[in-house]
């Protein structure tokens, strides 16, 4: 028999079927966006012309080429994504208390969302997709990637939010180094934009060989974007030292998580990511890699959320 703790616990959470449509509504966009990926690696991004919504003009698609069905695909999972949002933001409105943490953040997820959504179309609309080197186009993937990235903190927050039984509630949490925190935080978001810049400027300007990638790093014919791509692996080493710290603080226990299994989690995706990162290097780059590297760069980001929302959001002792 649970104790009557335990109990009280339990009753205070969101039901089970809600906090796991959370994790599936994050879940659900990792794999949208690593789509979307593929879409940028195939120079797939025009394969429905310079319309939006509609795909070519049309809705149904007759005899499409394969770049049309990569594109109407990543479209389609998009729309979709919105709902989800939508119906998450919803149900957590819906079954939460009104200073429920979880419902800033559901909201947030819906606002990012629509960004997101506005971004891509216009990212159609200028043209910047396929083989355009638009100098627009790096400044425009850095904002939209920076705006994914926190469209999946907001939604890796409700997911974690909405399974919290103590420091749920506005008034009921206090902050612990929320300064070094955020900064640490911002430095790994420069790694993820660092690191689609330097995917970028991998498909526009492939390399044949290993010699040939160094070459281009440092010819001064170059385009910035390719000189550039060593920004990606430095700022990425500065990040560990945020990563150390936190894991230091998390190895310690608290009265309310035990932090160890999240903190190995982080611990092993940061080793795979430098390890997919120096494949990256050695096997230039290839679609599958690139998609690999990006689904362990959104799954440390969100272990990362987490994990820094349980040592900064503490709840406050009764």
């Amino acid at each position: 028999m649970p104790s009557a703790t335990a109990s009280a616990r339990i009753a205070q959470l969101p039901s089970l079927a809600l906090r796991r449509f959370a994790w599936f509504v994050l879940a659900y966009f990792i794999a949208v966006i690593l789509w979307g990926t593929v879409v940028r690696a195939t120079g797939s991004g025009a394969g429905c012309g310079d319309h939006w919504p509609l795909c070519n003009g049309t809705v149904v698609q007759h005899a499409p080429r394969v770049d049309t069905m990569i594109e109407f695909a990543h479209r389609v999972t998009s729309g979709l994504s919105f709902f989800a949002a939508v119906g998450l933001m919803v149900w957590t409105l819906a079954a939460t208390p009104r200073r429920h943490l979880a419902r800033a953040a559901s909201i947030a997820a819906v606002i990012f969302t629509l960004i997101e959504a506005i971004l891509g179309a216009l990212l159609v609309k200028l043209g910047l997709t396929a083989e355009s080197t638009s100098p627009l186009r790096a400044p425009y993937l850095a904002l939209h990637l920076t705006n994914t990235l926190l469209l999946l903190a907001a939604l890796a927050l409700t997911a974690h939010l909405l399974g919290r039984a103590h420091g749920y509630l506005r008034g009921t949490v206090h902050l612990v180094a929320p300064i070094r925190s955020s900064a640490g935080l911002f430095v790994v978001l420069i790694v993820g934009v660092t690191g689609s810049l330097a995917a970028l400027g991998d498909t526009l300007f492939p390399a044949a060989s290993i010699s040939s990638a160094l070459a281009q790093d440092f010819s001064p014919t170059s385009g910035w974007l390719v000189r550039w791509r060593w920004t990606h692996p430095s700022i990425a080493f500065l990040a560990s030292i945020f990563l150390i710290w936190l894991l230091v603080r998390a190895a310690h226990r608290n009265a309310w998580w035990d932090n160890r299994s999240l903190s190995a989690a982080v611990l092993i995706l940061l080793a795979a990511q430098y390890l997919l990162g120096l494949l990256d290097v050695v096997l230039l780059a290839p679609v599958w890699l690139q998609v690999l590297h990006l689904l362990g760069a959104d799954l440390l980001w969100a272990a990362l959320i987490v994990l820094t929302a349980r040592l900064t959001l503490q709840p406050k002792e009764s």
